[in-house]
């Protein structure tokens, strides 16, 4: 059963990563892309939207990091198992985010 633990770490440390630039760009009042835009992904969503969407991957987080077994922070397997998920979210994200906002290919001497 500790696999399937890890695993859930996993995930939830991934939707707890994904929350961060819907949450933030929501609570700074910009528009984002979200699953909910059209072209879901690709378009932007309104500020509200982000929030909640930022909010409903905080939630899914909790539940995944801390109602599934007992995630402990000195466990190497616990921590290495969220950290793949943020690492992997966040690279993710980059890619995907990074073709709408110039970070897949900065220019040179700005």
């Amino acid at each position: 059963m500790e696999g399937l633990h890890d695993v859930s770490y996993f995930f939830g440390a991934a939707f707890l990563a994904n929350a961060v630039p819907h949450f933030v760009s929501g609570m700074m009042g910009r528009p984002f892309q979200s699953p909910f835009a059209k072209p879901p992904g690709e378009g932007l969503s309104s500020s509200t939207v982000n929030v909640l969407w930022g909010f409903f991957n905080m939630a899914v987080g909790y539940v995944l990091m801390c109602r599934v077994g007992e995630f402990d922070l000195r466990a190497t397997d616990h921590v290495a198992a969220a950290g793949l998920g943020v690492l992997l979210m966040g690279l993710m994200g980059a890619r995907a985010f990074g073709r709408f906002h110039g970070g897949n290919s900065p220019t040179k001497g700005s």
